[in-house]
């Protein structure tokens, strides 16, 4: 009788994993095509890394004893910077230089230079910023209406320049000196070259040297 009763157990179990068997494969191609997804899901992209780190002010490239120049659409110079390195940041794509020499030629030929141990330029040239024993220098010249313009010269720990409307700020003491002795000083200065305006804040103090067509009355 036990064997008679074996047989068929025997037959059904094999029969169950036949039909396991068969499908067995479909279930484990499918928990792996699940477990494949998750991991694609939840795996970490460099790309998002990236994205969400904060960029790095650290510069792409550097340049020594160098030159560039700026040219107006008739060809002519509008501007030359000289220094001895100069390193490109991308996060601000600015310029930093050390000990830059700047020439700017205005459209009527007027000459502005300025000098410093160090200088921060934004990326069309358009502003300059003087860091260290900066010196703005205006030279002399004659405007539209023949009335000559003396030369003059800024003296601050840091200039920002503005290339294209001839403005010079100061947020530190500077000194103007202006022709062959005016001298004026302040805590701070917002001075418009084109409108021949000068705003010196905090402690100021002026001297004016009299004029020599006055000495010679």
């Amino acid at each position: 009788m036990s064997r008679v009763a074996l047989v068929p157990l025997t037959i059904r179990v094999r029969r169950v994993w036949d039909r396991l068997a068969i499908y067995l494969p479909i279930v484990i191609m499918g928990f792996m095509a699940m477990t494949t997804y998750w991991l694609v899901r939840n795996a970490p992209v460099a790309g998002d890394v990236e994205l969400e780190a904060d960029p790095r002010h650290v510069p792409d490239y550097f340049m020594r004893d160098f030159t560039v120049k700026v040219f107006a659409a008739d060809g002519k110079l509008k501007s030359e910077m000289v220094g001895t390195e100069g390193r490109h940041y991308p996060d601000t794509d600015t310029l930093e230089i050390d000990h830059p020499h700047i020439r700017i030629l205005s459209p009527e030929g007027r000459l502005t230079t300025a000098v410093a141990k160090r200088g921060l330029i934004n990326a069309d040239g358009s502003e300059a910023q003087l860091f260290d024993k900066a010196v703005v220098v205006r030279e002399a010249t004659t405007n539209a209406q023949g009335v000559a313009v003396p030369r003059t010269e800024l003296q601050s720990d840091f200039l920002h320049l503005f290339a294209n409307t001839e403005e010079v700020r100061s947020h530190l003491p500077v000194v103007l000196v202006r022709g062959a002795g005016d001298r004026f000083s302040g805590d701070g200065m917002d001075y418009d070259n084109l409108d021949r305006v000068m705003q010196l804040n905090g402690r100021v103090h002026g001297t004016l040297l009299p004029r020599k067509d006055k000495q010679n009355q």
